[in-house]
Formats: C-alpha cells, structure tokens, sequence
C-alpha cells in the first residue's frame, strides 16, 4: 500500500535544480529538469560513497534520457529509474512523484499490519 505524502509547493524547486527532502526518515532528492511540473524522486544517498549528495548533483541528458550526475564522482543514475549508469548494483531507489494543486507529493510504500 502507498500513502501519498505532500513535500512542497513545485515552486519550491528552481528548474533545473534539485532539492532534499526528509520524508518518514528518508532522505529524498527531489528534481525538476526544466520550468514544467515534471518531478523526479530518487533516493538522496550515494551509494559509492553513503553520503547525502544526489540532490546536488548535475542534472544532464544522455542518449534520450534525464540522468544526475553525483557532485563526488560523478556516477550517473537515471532520474525515472535510479539506474546507475556506471554499475548497475549500485542503482538508487526511485520513488513515484506526482504535482497535485501545483503540491509535490512522493509516494511512499507502508507495511500492512
């Protein structure tokens, strides 16, 4: 089941920038490639490194598609997918995003009891 849960209003995030959100005790880097609502949604941690930085990160199109590029070495991990370009283990989580009312909300998956 998923909850959806209301981050910011999408004026928030500057086109062409990312932001972090601390969302249930996750760190979410939010990004808005151009000045539409379009929202991608990945986790924020680096997983070469465990750090905190993806939503700093270079946004850049590469063969058709939106990727970040990680501010330390520069891995790329596709915005829709988290796929990491340079090491496929090594992929991030993506999470559904959705613009509701100009509200950016993130999908998040809950347990059932």
């Amino acid at each position: 089941m998923s909850i959806w849960k209301t981050v910011c209003p999408v004026d928030d995030i500057l086109p062409g920038t990312g932001v972090c959100a601390l969302i249930a005790d996750r760190q979410i880097a939010l990004f808005r490639p151009y000045s539409d609502e379009q929202i991608f949604a990945l986790s924020n941690i680096d997983p070469f490194f465990a750090a905190s930085v993806l939503s700093r990160g270079l946004i850049a199109e590469h063969q058709g598609e939106l990727w970040v590029a990680s501010p330390l070495k520069k891995q790329r991990f596709r915005l829709h997918d988290g796929y990491c370009l340079e090491e496929r283990e090594f992929s991030v989580t993506a999470y559904p995003v959705r613009v509701c009312d100009h509200q950016v909300q993130i999908a998040l998956t809950t347990n059932p009891e």
